[in-house]
């Protein structure tokens, strides 16, 4: 719109034209005001009653809430309007008026539940506490992609429809291509894996994955982000040096840049980056710390995963982020490279929050015997992987990387109770639409 100035921007003195959504009408008799609410927060529309044009007035009080109005007036002082000024109209139109009968309340004054918001996402982002937390993630991999920069990464994008999964057994969405089987891909781990064989050496990839897990928990999707690194002639020490540069790197770009919106969310007192060094457990160690808490109602023992409980127990005793190492090799997957001392140890890791797993990673076999061997262990086979596999033929170095889940970094940086708050349009076992 032509001309148009954010309400933030109005000033005492000058005339504007202000766009946006009626946030609420407050009809006081004689007088009355009008909220008007745009991206950038919110203005108080005055109208004289007996000293204004009847027609005007209507317009203006007969808006329902949520219809798109554009009013055009003078900026006045006013220390008693919401922020200390207030617009007295000389026009007011209609752009777009709403049906007055809203499924959910943007001013909040109504909760709704959140299947409810869900299903009405435009509305329910009008609230300015949810607006607040796709600003921050927004911020979260702005700063991830710099901090991927600075570690001296090329940016890629991987195909999304495969012919194969990347794991292989039955987490794959598959699809009709032209006539063929093919799946939507649970990660971009082989493709980025072929990166760090070429000469860019160091890639990332921020885009999303499918898996058909038949999971309903408020920290899984089946459509997820993916924040994915691989270097060429990197270990897991190095994996995991880069991995926790990027969880503090969104950390601390949140708290220097995102005070407004975490105020809007309530948690601007209490919010705070970490400052120590993310400590390293091994999965032995991990172990014998979880049966130590006694939370658990049986002892995990060797080779076991971690179950929801564990991973809290573990949390609450470590008391921030950490990574546990030396997994298990018969637990990670076919392309984890194995311990070079201990055969029965794997390079995997994965790191922490005190709630919940928030990265995987390792380094990768890169020798084509034993990549072809680690494929027959797990079941696969590896013909269906020929073009992978065979790239491993020509000189692949040593290299390792790591799947970062984005809802969950978000998730856990924000303390929200449901992954699904963290996603604009959300995809489950029970939500396609919208």
């Amino acid at each position: 719109m032509q001309d148009r100035t954010y309400t933030a921007d109005a000033e005492p003195g000058e005339d504007v034209t202000v766009a946006g959504w009626v946030h609420e009408v407050r009809d006081l008799g004689g007088i009355a005001f009008l909220i008007l609410r745009d991206t950038s927060g919110k203005i108080q529309v005055k109208f004289e009653k007996d000293e204004m044009d009847d027609d005007l007035v209507e317009t203006g009080l007969e808006a329902a809430r949520e219809s798109v109005v554009s009013v055009t007036g003078a900026v006045e002082e006013e220390p008693r309007a919401p922020t200390d000024v207030e617009v007295v109209p000389e026009s007011v139109e209609i752009v777009a008026p709403a049906d007055p009968e809203l499924p959910l309340d943007p001013s909040g004054k109504v909760d709704a539940d959140l299947s409810t918001r869900l299903d009405n996402r435009t509305l329910d982002l009008r609230k300015e506490e949810i607006q607040a937390i796709f600003e921050i993630r927004a911020e979260i991999l702005r700063a991830a992609r710099e901090r991927f920069r600075e570690f001296d990464c090329t940016e890629i994008n991987t195909p999304k429809i495969v012919a194969t999964g990347t794991e292989g057994g039955t987490e794959l969405f598959p699809i009709t291509y032209f006539g063929r089987e093919a799946f939507m891909n649970q990660s971009p781990q082989l493709f980025k894996q072929l990166m760090a064989g070429s000469n860019l050496e160091r890639v990332f990839e921020i885009g999303p994955i499918f898996r058909a897990e038949e999971h309903n928990t408020p920290r899984h999707l089946n459509e997820a982000t993916s924040i994915d690194f691989e270097g060429a002639f990197c270990d897991a020490g190095d994996a995991m040096d880069v991995a926790e540069g990027v969880v503090r790197a969104a950390y601390e770009a949140v708290e220097e840049n995102c005070a407004e919106q975490l105020e809007a969310l309530g948690i601007r007192d209490e919010f705070e980056a970490p400052t120590e060094s993310f400590p390293r457990i091994s999965y032995e160690e991990a172990i014998e710390r979880i049966n130590a808490t006694g939370e658990l109602d049986e002892q995990l023992v060797w080779g076991d995963d971690l179950p929801t409980e564990a991973e809290k127990a573990l949390g609450d005793d470590v008391g921030g982020h950490y990574f546990i190492t030396e997994w298990p090799s018969e637990i990670k997957p076919f392309y984890i490279k194995d311990d070079e001392d201990d055969e029965q140890l794997s390079t995997g890791f994965d790191l922490m929050h005190p709630r919940m797993e928030l990265v995987s990673g390792g380094q990768r076999e890169h020798r084509y015997d034993l990549l072809i061997e680690g494929f027959e262990q797990q079941g696969l086979d590896p013909d269906q992987f020929e073009y992978y596999t065979k790239m491993f033929k020509y000189g692949m170095p040593p290299h390792a990387g790591f799947g970062l889940g984005g809802e969950r970094l978000v998730m856990t940086i924000l303390g929200l109770e449901n992954i699904r708050e963290a996603v604009l349009f959300p995809r489950d076992r029970q939500r396609l639409s919208p």
